[in-house]
């Protein structure tokens, strides 16, 4: 089975970029559609992005939309989220999840069944 593994979390200032990292192990990465997600204190868990098992096909929130960018390296077994312009909004734990039986993209949390442990992005003003 897929395990999933976000890393590149940190600190950030307004205005300021990361990159996250999503690493799978213990599957095909190729045959996976890959989402990120993101949840802040005592709100709901978010979408923020999402790209087809190809990696043709990307879905972005509108919050996000023009500011990160999802790529994937099936090679690696890489995801990666590239986030510029940050703003204090973005602070969250932001989550990599997949789904093998995904070939487009989606939205909703439950749609996914493998999920990374998280990684804190906080992002100061």
């Amino acid at each position: 089975q897929v395990q999933l593994v976000e890393s590149g979390g940190g600190l950030a200032q307004a205005g300021g970029s990361l990159r996250l990292s999503c690493v799978a192990s213990g599957g095909a990465f190729s045959g996976y559609s890959t989402g990120w997600f993101r949840q802040a204190p005592g709100k709901e868990r978010e979408f923020v992005g999402a790209i087809s098992l190809s990696g043709t096909t990307t879905d972005y929130a509108d919050s996000v939309k023009g500011r990160f960018t999802i790529s994937r390296d099936n090679a690696k077994n890489t995801v990666y989220l590239q986030m510029n312009s940050l703003k204090p909004e973005d602070t969250a734990v932001y989550y990599c999840a997949a789904d093998r039986n995904l070939y487009g993209t989606s939205r909703r949390v439950n749609r996914y069944d493998y999920w990374g442990q998280g990684t804190q992005v906080t992002v100061s003003s």
